[in-house]
């Protein structure tokens, strides 16, 4: 999809971003050569010794700036006869899952690995006094020198100058969490308080739960590679059930993320350490990060989806508000800051008033939509509708649909429309290409419908979209417009034709479906329907029990005592019967 979104980028940008690119890839020259791993020799290069590793972009300003610095970090450790540590790159441009593996949520990160183990990343800055001194602290020549006598005075340590910025000192005011690398045991004592912090993944499980007792030790792992990172946290439901009952617990075991007071999410992907460290990187990212104006376009190009906050400098408190509400994002879509003017110019707004910007697509110049901020948040109201324009945007106008984003897309708490596209494997990237191209311009025509464009592998998913949508692997590729949260679709649009991919056809079909103007499908059949709504009716009936128990009390009562009344009277009636002679044996006409 990125190849795509490239190719409608402006020529000038396509031909900056390829100079980048080939300028980032190592060479022939007569100067000190930098060593570029790749996937195929990573791991066998760093088994053995002290290995330092920059992992970078070539898209990135940060990385740009720090190349000379590296390179001359690289020439002085050749120097030496006996350097005791190696140095290497990563380009993560060309080499993402490399990076995503080796727990990379920045450029340029350098990480620290012994005999092909991770150690630490370095955090501190990055000029070159400090990264040798780094490097001298980690080496371990094979000859060491003796060690120089003491000196009388100590010399002065580099100082580092912080911008003064907002979005800096949220950085600095982050809390070190998970500072020993464990698994935190949660009970009705902490959980709230712990909670209410955010940066909590929690696993609730029953001891004798087959599934959690496999997911025990991976749980262990995630919370040693989340250290100083994220809080990693446990409650064993069997001793804490009603602690469980509160937060909705209703199987074992169950994964919810806690990003703050009244902020949560259920993880629904997989349960192997490789997804559950790929999310808890995503949520444990920067809340919020500086964006200069000359960095836009890489920023944009890395996400398709990002939020920037336009703001004075004085804003503190709009600031603080907005990176509150972002924490339903729990880290995707990133949100970048800045009080740049050049950005005001760019979007054409006032300068000096706060804003909230949406990009999406990979397009640096158009925003999808603007909340404007004239004053801080003062009611709950207003609060809530900043959360929800956060939560209506973050979703890209174009993606393929598979089980790690199904419940993100389908399940979105803005309720969107989902065009779902399925194709064959052989014709995923030119369906990818139309149904993107699709999305733009419905995107550019400005509609207000919460819409998201979806393919989907349909030899993959096959028997799936048969039984949701009536897909069969006849006449693909073939679209329909789902309305998920009530499990119904459209497959026809407003002319009575079956749905094409083309703007009228497509278009037609979505705007019919907004206004109930075309006919739509179940996507259950009539028992599952039928056992749906008697779920419904009996959840319903325990949320009123448990919100309403003296309510529910009185009406219990008043029927057994109607019951009471009633076996009384049949009882009496039935004792006169006998004395009447009706049942007499001897009275019956047999």
């Amino acid at each position: 999809m990125r190849l795509f979104s490239l190719a409608r980028l402006p020529f000038s940008l396509l031909v900056s971003s390829v100079i980048l690119a080939s300028a980032a890839l190592p060479v022939e020259s007569t100067e000190t050569e930098l060593l570029v791993l790749t996937p195929d020799n990573f791991d066998s290069t760093i088994s053995e010794g002290v290995w330092f590793i920059e992992h970078f972009s070539p898209y990135c300003g940060h990385c740009r700036n720090f190349a000379p610095t590296w390179k001359q970090l690289v020439e002085q450790t050749e120097k030496k006869a006996d350097p005791g540590i190696h140095l290497a790159q990563v380009n993560c441009a060309v080499h993402g899952d490399l990076c995503r593996k080796n727990g990379i949520d920045g450029y340029p990160q350098m990480n620290l690995y012994r005999n092909g183990k991770y150690v630490e990343t370095f955090k501190q800055s990055r000029s070159i006094e400090l990264l040798t001194a780094y490097l001298d602290a980690h080496a371990e020549p094979k000859n060491p020198p003796p060690p120089p006598p003491p000196a009388t005075t100590a010399a002065p340590e580099p100082q580092v100058t912080a911008k003064d910025t907002l979005a800096e000192e949220a950085q600095h005011l982050k809390q070190d969490v998970n500072p020993r690398g464990i698994v935190l045991s949660l009970d009705e004592t902490n959980f709230a308080q712990t909670v209410d912090k955010g940066g909590v993944f929690v696993k609730f499980f029953a001891p004798w739960c087959g599934h959690c007792k496999k997911l025990a030790p991976t749980w262990v792992q995630l919370g040693g590679l989340m250290q100083h990172k994220l809080t990693v946290a446990e409650v064993n439901c069997e001793d804490h059930g009603a602690l469980c009952r509160q937060e909705g617990v209703s199987g074992y075991p169950m994964l919810f993320y806690y990003g703050g007071k009244d902020t949560k999410t259920e993880y629904t992907g997989g349960r192997k350490l490789e997804p559950l460290k790929a999310f808890a990187d995503k949520v444990s990212g920067p809340g919020v990060q500086e964006l200069k104006f000359g960095e836009l376009e890489a920023r944009v190009a890395e996400h398709s989806v990002l939020y920037l906050l336009l703001h004075a400098p004085s804003d503190r408190a709009i600031f603080n508000q907005v990176v509150e509400a972002s924490h339903v994002l729990f880290g995707s879509p990133p949100l970048y800051t800045s009080t740049s003017s050049a950005f005001y110019d760019h979007y054409n707004l006032k300068p000096g008033t706060a804003a909230l910007v949406a990009l999406k697509d990979h397009d640096p110049n158009v925003p999808v939509a603007i909340f404007p901020i004239p004053r801080p948040v003062s009611t709950v109201e207003e609060r809530q509708q900043l959360v929800d324009w956060l939560l209506r945007n973050r979703l890209p106008t174009a993606l393929e649909l598979d089980s790690d984003n199904f419940q993100e897309v389908m399940n979105a708490p803005h309720k969107p429309l989902v065009v779902v596209v399925a194709t064959p494997q052989r014709e995923l990237k030119q369906t990818a290409k139309e149904v993107s191209e699709l999305a733009r311009k419905w995107r550019d025509a400005r509609e207000n419908a919460p819409v998201v464009f979806t393919w989907m592998d349909a030899d993959k998913w096959g028997k799936w979209l048969k039984s949701m949508y009536g897909v069969k692997a006849a006449g693909l590729p073939r679209a329909v417009v789902a309305n998920h949260s009530s499990l119904v679709y459209y497959d026809t649009d407003q002319f009575g034709e079956t749905i094409k991919l083309t703007s009228a056809s497509l278009f037609s079909a979505i705007n019919g479906a907004m206004k109930g103007t075309i006919p739509y499908k179940h996507s259950e059949n009539a028992v599952e329907r039928l056992a749906r709504y008697l779920n419904n009716k009996l959840v319903s009936l325990e949320g009123y029990v448990s919100e309403n128990p003296w309510h529910t009390a009185f009406y219990a009562v008043a029927v057994l005592g109607v019951l009471g009344l009633g076996l009384k009277r049949l009882l009496a009636d039935t004792e006169d019967s006998r004395e009447g002679g009706y049942l007499r044996k001897e009275g019956r006409l047999d």
